[in-house]
């Protein structure tokens, strides 16, 4: 007997329809290896009508007043809520992730985010009118960019679509998404719950693969192009969107440092950097993937955290005992594998470092020691369960190893000392710097980093900044 693959539509202009060449490609359940959906493979005429329709809906949307488009976001946040086991169920299909973690751990978080930018959308600001020049008053005007094309990743696919979507929307924009190829279906959900709220045209999502997203970024309607992705795809769009200088916003890779001095809580700091690097299969680029261990306890710390990684469980969705699921993909799976096969003689593998089961793509939580700072899995991001651990003599040293990676994301300090602590935030080079805890986020904070993590910030009214243009309006006050 065969199972018919459920079939995800393109959402342009308010309505939902197959790629016009009706082209697809197969959607997998990462946990089972199966497939189980079909979605548009969207070429050059599915990126052209939903720009079009992005770009009728702007003049619309743009004239709307702050408190209209705050209260469509608040209607959005509400409908999410209403259909949060629907969201949970097609995230957790989408991506293989633990089905509570995800309602307890991403729900809450997107509503709380869409919230945050419904009142952000009220409190816009500039510096005051005033008189610059004898006989003229100036004033700022914070105005819309226009059609936004942004491209969402499939570690956080929903999530991610929050983020892209509700800055941009509550600023009066209107946008064209692209979720991954791999993960469609929780965004397609979205749109169909985005629906009855937001006029057509303003929020259009096409399915499709890498080169829809170059389609997207290199049409001539977008004011802004936003991407969540490797840094791959990240300097392509920026090469792209140079060509006729399009505003560009990147969020890229990640390869936090996670720096333990020797007067930290080690239990502590085991057990938290254990979830914040093993979180979502380290599928993360903030996850605590880089440690950094003080010399005097560095073989303690070893030892305790290849305990929690042997007593951290993958599984399937269902499995409550799990922390993560699988990785996204068969080539994921690959490249996380390759980085432990290519292993320098001098590492050792202290937990894991192997594919579980036969079904699906599972890999073990691993930790490995014995790393030295130019070693390719110090270096470059993996993306995957793999914790990585360094020994460092003094504060100098654990400085010199974290800033020398080419990512400059997140990262983390932990120490009892407050003096050490605010020596090493000021030093680090990184956008985010947390102590004694690595990996909260909140909608008021500012989420990005800068060298090869991108530039510009999601989150908080610095990410909703983004999505706007400043405009000077001169006037002369004489009679």
């Amino acid at each position: 007997m065969t199972t018919e693959l459920r079939r995800l539509r393109n959402y342009i202009g308010g309505e939902f329809r197959d790629a016009a060449d009706g082209r697809t490609t197969e959607v997998v359940n990462p946990a089972t290896g199966e497939v189980y959906a079909t979605a548009p493979l969207s070429g050059q005429a599915d990126v052209d009508a939903a720009m079009a329709a992005a770009e009728a809906a702007f003049p619309g949307w743009r004239d709307t007043t702050p408190s209209e488009r705050q209260k469509a976001l608040l209607k959005i946040a509400d409908a999410i809520e209403a259909r949060a086991d629907e969201l949970v169920a097609a995230e957790s299909e989408n991506t293989g992730k633990p089905l509570g973690l995800t309602a307890s751990e991403e729900l809450p978080p997107m509503v709380d985010q869409i919230r945050f930018f419904a009142g952000a959308a009220r409190m816009l600001e500039g510096r005051s009118a005033g008189e610059y020049m004898d006989g003229m008053t100036s004033i700022i005007r914070r105005e819309p960019v226009g059609v936004c094309a942004q491209v969402a990743p499939w570690n956080y696919p929903m999530m991610m679509a929050v983020w892209k979507f509700a800055p941009a929307i509550a600023a009066g924009n209107t946008v064209v998404l692209k979720p991954s190829d791999t993960t469609p279906a929780s965004t397609v959900l979205l749109a169909e719950i985005i629906d009855s709220v937001l006029p057509k045209g303003v929020f259009n999502v096409i399915c499709g693969d890498r080169e829809t997203g170059r389609a997207m970024v290199e049409h001539s309607t977008p004011a802004m192009a936003s991407i969540t992705g490797s840094v791959r795809a990240g300097m392509s769009v920026a090469e792209s969107a140079s060509k006729d200088l399009k505003r560009v916003h990147l969020e890229l890779g990640g390869k936090a440092p996670v720096v333990v001095f020797d007067d930290a809580d080690i239990a502590k700091a085991v057990e938290d950097i254990a979830v914040a690097g093993f979180f979502n299969a380290g599928q993360d680029c903030t996850a605590a993937t880089r440690v950094l261990v003080q010399a005097a306890v560095h073989d303690e710390f070893v030892a305790a955290l290849a305990k929690a990684a042997q007593d951290t469980k993958t599984g399937q969705p269902d499995d409550e005992d799990v922390l993560y699921g699988p990785l996204n993909n068969p080539n994921q799976l690959k490249q996380v594998s390759g980085f432990i096969e290519r292993l320098p003689a001098h590492a050792k593998v202290e937990a894991g470092g192997h594919q579980v089961g036969d079904k699906g793509y599972f890999y073990a939580p691993t930790v490995v020691s014995g790393l030295k700072q130019d070693d390719e899995i110090v270096q470059n991001e993996v993306f995957g369960p793999v914790i990585t651990v360094q020994s460092f003599s003094d504060e100098s040293q654990a400085l010199e190893y974290a800033n020398g990676v080419e990512y400059a994301l997140a990262s983390s300090v932990w120490t009892k000392d407050h003096a050490r602590a605010m020596r090493m935030s000021k030093k680090l080079d990184f956008g985010c710097v947390w102590i004694n805890t690595h990996i909260p986020l909140v909608a008021e904070m500012p989420h990005g980093g800068y060298k090869k993590s991108g530039y510009g910030k999601d989150l908080s009214a610095y990410g909703f900044e983004d999505y706007t243009r400043i405009k000077h309006v001169m006037t002369s006050i004489e009679g």
